[in-house]
């Protein structure tokens, strides 16, 4: 009983973990099922057939394309504004300063069959045809808010002195933001548009109301699981998490290369 109660907080956290990564695990091997019949929720036998064929399901990789262009430049398109209006935020004093820090916080705490339907409806009265821009105006419109979220925690952080310093060695204003405000704010940046590309590459419910006959990956996932699972769906999930692990993986290692040279 001692020894639990002293690494009772260590258990709790790897089992938290492990119900977390849980579904992954169970996407990564069905993976590598063969099938009987149209549904991927059996195991059978172990194969590599999907991993060789992963466009093999016509409109598959037509869907994920298109969600990763959606994805890239709603990333871009957030991150960029996000990170003005956190610097906005944070740096400088105008009017209604409050109630725009408070409304930056409406889209996260909105549900998201709200904002779809107003999106639509605004879309709609605008005479704008639905499709891929429409998704795209939406996406960046939702993930604006959490790239601001996360860069405002950055700056918040940052020690003014330092880029007084720069000033005081003659360097001016852009130069000061280049080389000392910007790398400081980098991580926060990046963490801003890391999630803004992970949430538009997997919404559904404000694609679904804007998207007209544009289909996305999760939206080609849940017409076909009215039909049935193909495999090669569990095959680019377990890609998309592999990929994801890597860019932690990297990033850890650049945070500690990056200490090391420090210290």
């Amino acid at each position: 009983m001692s020894w639990l109660k002293r690494h009772f907080v260590v258990i709790a956290g790897l089992c938290t973990l492990a119900y977390l990564l849980l579904p992954n695990v169970v996407v990564t091997v069905f993976s590598f099922n063969k099938p009987k019949g149209r549904f991927n929720y059996e195991w059978r036998n172990f194969s590599l057939d999907a991993w060789k064929d992963p466009c093999g399901v016509a409109g598959m990789c037509g869907s994920l394309s298109v969600s990763l262009q959606i994805a890239f430049w709603a990333t871009l398109g957030a991150t960029v504004l996000g990170t003005m209006i956190a610097f906005a935020l944070v740096r400088y004093r105008f009017r209604a300063r409050g109630a725009v820090n408070s409304l930056i916080f409406l889209p996260m705490a909105m549900p998201e069959v709200v904002m779809a339907a107003s999106l639509l409806t605004l879309f709609l009265n605008m005479g704008a045809q639905l499709g891929f821009w429409t998704i795209l105006i939406a996406h960046v419109m939702f993930c604006l808010s959490f790239v601001v979220t996360a860069v405002k925690a950055r700056v918040l952080s940052m020690d003014p002195r330092l880029e007084e310093a720069a000033r005081d060695l003659y360097a001016g204003p852009v130069q000061t933001f280049l080389r000392v405000t910007l790398p400081i704010a980098a991580p926060g940046i990046a963490a801003g548009a890391l999630l803004a590309f992970a949430l538009s590459f997997d919404d559904f419910i404000i694609t679904n109301f804007n998207s007209g006959s544009t289909v996305t990956f999760p939206m080609f996932v849940w017409g076909s699981a009215q039909r049935g699972t193909p495999v090669q769906i569990n095959v680019i999930g377990t890609a998309m998490f592999l990929v994801a692990v890597l860019l932690v993986l990297i990033s850890m290692l650049v945070g500690k290369r990056r200490n090391r040279q420090k210290a």
